[in-house]
């Protein structure tokens, strides 16, 4: 493919896929400025703002430009947060239509075969198949236990890394067990009297790296009073796959899990993850334009609610001693928790109910910490721009405790307190492994 070619793709791309009416319900108006991060740390660089991003995307469509390297920069820098929608007054959808011109570009544009290869790695062999996810977290804890990770770092090896990639080598959580990983249950039952019978999306990281606070999640439904459904025929969320320009594998995707759950007979499907909430919950507009598919999505969707929300919903917090020994706690909003599922007042409250603690307010907890998937991988340098700034909040609070509600949020803010060489005295932690914690401190 030429050149013209690629440009004269796209072009025609978002013309037929981008929603017209969509780009033209954005006003102009300036709205989501403050919200944007980019647009913040960019130095009000107006191509780094919701607002300009749908410029773009318009001037492509209707060829008043080209789609090139400057446009494509311009949406790549996009974290996806997705904070300008809940302030926007003309409630445009921006994360719809940034997902579907990110589609467009990457099925159209030349790309290198490595590239390729690591694409089709990661999106078609990796993280749709959760066995080959189990491997090769083994792979990582095999590093992390045989004391290959204790010579990598005395030899200095990590050096030859980026800061960044260098910092997140360290804050890895430590790796279960091949055998942990392998042996989930598929129900258990409510410890009490029950009071819901949900189904858990246990998720493609969290059911790996992040198995203990799966199971920390799952302690805290059964004493809600859940008996809880685990389908083992269940996948990754796709998220990944639909903010990377992969929208046909978040698709087959989301038909897997939705064949998963549809036939459970449970009252809510929960998540504790905000990344994944807010794809799961987007799964009827994912498949809307499936004549077969979009009225099932629309119902398991409707059924997906984050762990905070049943658990404020069931009165947990009010029939539950929560205690932990003193310190001040902070919380740092998962961006999609909060902008896609509307949940922000059940975790603080839920917070406010553990004695012994002194929660205090985070200046601006709900902008972007520059996680955002592999953002901090990709873009590490807007990514540790965007942190950096976190970190002087994170400071300001004087917390002892940072907590979280999304894997990536909180390996990006253990990521900070590394930077920052906080670690003796400051920890980040989900929310989950916080609740069961001021549950069983003293026992």
């Amino acid at each position: 493919m030429s050149a013209i070619d690629e440009k004269l793709a796209i072009q025609a791309g978002f013309r037929e896929r981008l929603d017209e009416n969509e780009l033209l319900n954005c006003m102009r108006c300036g709205f989501c400025l403050p919200s944007c991060p980019t647009y913040i740390a960019s130095g009000y660089d107006e191509a780094q703002s919701p607002r300009g991003r749908i410029a773009l995307m318009k001037a492509v469509r209707d060829g008043m430009i080209e789609w090139d390297a400057d446009v494509d920069r311009s949406l790549s820098l996009c974290l996806g947060c997705r904070a300008c929608e809940p302030v926007c007054p003309a409630g445009v959808s921006y994360g719809h239509l940034l997902e579907d011109a990110r589609d467009i570009i990457q099925q159209n544009k030349r790309t290198s075969l490595p590239e390729q290869a690591v694409r089709r790695t990661i999106f078609q062999g990796l993280f749709p198949h959760q066995d080959r996810m189990r491997s090769a977290a083994g792979l990582l804890g095999f590093y992390q236990k045989s004391g290959l990770q204790t010579i990598v770092r005395k030899v200095g090896f990590m050096k030859l890394f980026p800061g960044h990639l260098a910092s997140m080598e360290t804050i890895l959580p430590p790796v279960p067990s091949k055998r942990d990983m392998n042996n989930r249950p598929e129900s258990l039952q409510p410890i009490g009297k029950k009071t819901a019978r949900v189904g858990f999306f246990s998720g493609c990281l969290m059911d790996t790296l992040f198995l203990e606070t799966n199971n920390s999640t799952l302690k805290l439904l059964q004493l809600a009073g859940c008996e809880i459904v685990i389908p083992k025929n269940q996948s990754c969320c796709g998220a990944l796959h639909g903010h990377s320009g992969e929208k046909q594998g978040s698709i087959d995707l989301a038909k897997r899990n939705i064949q998963a759950f549809e036939d459970l007979a449970v009252d809510y499907i929960i998540t504790n993850a905000g990344g994944c909430g807010a794809y799961l919950i987007d799964y009827n507009h994912l498949l809307s334009n499936e004549p077969l598919w979009a009225e099932r999505a629309r119902q398991f969707s409707d059924k997906i609610k984050d762990l905070s929300e049943i658990l404020v919903e069931l009165n947990f917090h009010q029939r539950t001693e929560f205690q932990l020994t003193p310190q001040i706690v902070t919380y740092q909003d998962s961006c999609h928790l909060k902008n896609v599922m509307d949940t922000a007042q059940a975790p603080r409250l839920l917070l406010s109910h553990i004695s012994g603690i002194t929660y205090r307010e985070m200046k601006d907890a709900g902008s972007c910490c520059g996680s955002a998937g592999i953002y901090n991988i990709v873009e590490p340098a807007m990514s540790m721009k965007i942190l950096d700034t976190k970190m002087k909040h994170t400071k300001a609070s004087s917390a002892d405790t940072v907590v979280t509600a999304n894997p990536g949020c909180l390996l990006q803010m253990k990521l900070g307190i590394e930077r920052e060489g906080m670690s003796e005295r400051v920890r980040a932690v989900h929310i989950a492994d916080l609740l069961l914690e001021a549950i069983q401190w003293d026992n």
